[in-house]
């Protein structure tokens, strides 16, 4: 009998895995049944994740067994743990699960599993779903269900460093927000997006925290640019110590795989489980950096109940619509030279309803806004909803970087990433560096130029910062009040230049004079089939 396929990820350079999720979802779906979403949600992604233990544990288990000869013991739990791998006990072991799939007692298997996983895994306890067994999950389901993931590696060191559970898991979610009848809201957010706000504010020390944090996306990003510029920094190379984790998810299953996510990384963090808006489980944290994705325009966020809140230093935010909700609890939350960014939908920089245009007008004036960035469109799986990045920064002049008082960065990067497929679009590595170099140029120097300098200038090494029509514009205060506090980038940086082909005006006139004609001629040729249609139809006139 040939060997069962392996499912192929086909990553890309950046981190896209096109089509991969898409694929894996329908055979997924498809062993679904009648079962309803929300309860399907739970078995498919604790399958997932206990692969994903089990595939890391296997690949250390086959190299110690190719090292006993040096004394290597591949049954020691010890050997594991020490390079922050779980120690899978033999009954939790994906072969073993494997080999039960399609007995009738394939669910308590599952269930026994899970608890010997968290029994010899502290930081796992009380996290991962126990509850296969149960007479309502049809049993035959399960088995085709483990059949189908077990031709699926997540967890070899490949995909680690891709976030393949990641993936599967945002694209997931999408498509049981959808099957559950509730499009956006609660979504991963995209790994360039993520990246790309870890690259512009650089954490390396101090608290971070996320009020939304989803699957913990942002912390380990952070993490991982700690070790990717571990050397200097300044920061000594410390990787995992020099930052403290703070989150809040209010979704009990993305919690769940929140605590998974930091857990399989070995990074310590204090994620708590509730409603950041009613139960703040962190109110008195004060973060040096703030790095979050709140779902867009949430209209049942309970406003009505919290009118006056202390947090809302600015306005209080419309009962409609939490996207000033948000805004303002990160204020809130950061230390005197704190720095914040986030994500949020397009309407937030323009909008003027329910207060929200005065909300924007007073931060502004209050000069908390420190650089805006235009996001390409199709960058997110669940929703089409046009996003952008805010950056705020407490004080501008602590002495970090030069004094940006009165000033404000517009970045228009909706030309930028390419398309990963039909789709999705994706931020290249290279999209990120120009970005993030040209934000942290402009707050660098002194007071930056004005003049325009070729889109090349921060793609090479050079520091200096100059605007860039169609791309970044450096703006005063005064110019933003005379556009009404409206924040859109594209007002600011002006058309791109569009380069002169060198010809002869009047052969160019020509040239466009000859087309016009032309089209004038088929117009002519249109007008009259449409006619002659109508006339056939009897209203002619």
């Amino acid at each position: 009998m040939p060997k069962a396929k392996q499912i192929s990820t086909a990553p890309t350079n950046d981190g896209a895995t096109v089509g991969y999720e898409a694929r894996l979802w329908q055979m997924a779906d498809a062993l679904r049944g009648s079962m309803d979403a929300a309860e399907y949600k739970h078995v498919v992604l604790g399958l997932i994740f206990l692969k994903y233990i089990s595939d890391a544990f296997e690949a250390q288990h086959a190299q110690l067994e190719a090292e006993q000869a040096q004394g290597a013991d591949p049954e020691d739990p010890d050997e594991y743990r020490a390079l922050n791998i779980f120690w899978v006990p033999p009954e939790a072991r994906w072969a073993h699960l494997k080999a039960q799939a399609r007995q009738p007692t394939i669910g308590q298997s599952v269930d026994d599993a899970m608890a010997g996983i968290e029994r010899d895994n502290a930081s796992l306890k009380g996290v991962l779903p126990k509850d296969y067994a149960r007479p309502a999950l049809d049993k035959e389901r399960l088995g085709q269900l483990i059949d189908l993931i077990s031709n699926i590696r997540i967890g070899d060191e490949a995909s680690r460093a891709k976030d393949v559970l990641g993936r599967i898991y945002e694209y997931f979610l999408s498509q049981f927000a959808s099957a559950e009848g509730k499009k956006g809201g609660e979504f991963y957010t995209p790994r360039c997006v993520v990246k790309l706000l870890v690259e512009m504010l650089e954490p390396y020390r101090g608290r971070v925290y996320d009020p939304c944090c989803g699957s913990s996306g942002m912390f380990v990003q952070s993490v991982e640019f700690i070790r990717a510029h571990a050397t200097g920094n300044g920061n000594g190379g410390r990787a995992r110590t020099d930052i403290s984790i703070y989150g809040q998810e209010s979704n009990y299953t993305t919690w769940r795989l929140a605590r998974m996510n930091l857990a399989i990384r070995s990074i310590d963090g204090q994620i708590a489980h509730g409603d950041t808006f009613h139960n703040d489980r962190h109110p008195d944290l004060r973060a040096d950096f703030i790095l979050a994705n709140p779902p867009f325009n949430v209209s049942d966020w309970r406003g009505e109940l919290l009118r006056d809140d202390r947090r809302w230093q600015y306005g209080v935010p419309p009962a409609g619509n939490a996207n000033f909700a948000w805004v303002q609890h990160l204020v809130h939350h950061l230390a005197p030279a704190g720095m914040a960014g986030f994500v949020l939908a397009n309407g937030s920089m323009s909008s003027n309803q329910s207060g929200e245009g005065e909300i924007r007008k007073r931060m502004v004036e209050a000069d908390l806004v420190d650089c805006m960035v235009a996001l390409p469109g199709q960058l997110f799986y669940s929703t089409q909803i046009p996003a952008c990045l805010w950056f705020l920064a407490r004080d501008k002049q602590n002495g970090k970087f030069r004094d940006r008082r009165g000033q404000v960065l517009f970045l228009d990067a909706r030309k930028l990433g390419r398309m990963v497929d039909r789709t999705h679009r994706e931020l290249t590595d290279e999209d990120i560096a120009r970005i993030a170099n040209t934000y942290h140029a402009w707050r660098a120097l002194g007071a930056p130029g004005s003049s325009p300098a070729p889109s090349a200038t921060l793609e090479h090494g050079d520091p200096r910062y100059c605007d860039i029509l169609g791309f970044c514009k450096s703006a005063t205060l005064e110019e933003i009040r005379k556009h009404s506090h409206v924040l859109t980038p594209g007002r600011y940086v002006g058309a791109e230049a569009q380069e002169d082909d060198g010809g002869p005006f009047e052969e160019k006139m020509r040239r466009l004079t000859a087309t016009l004609r032309q089209q004038q001629a088929e117009a002519v040729k249109l007008d009259a089939a449409i006619a002659a249609n109508l006339q056939e139809l009897g209203y002619g006139g």
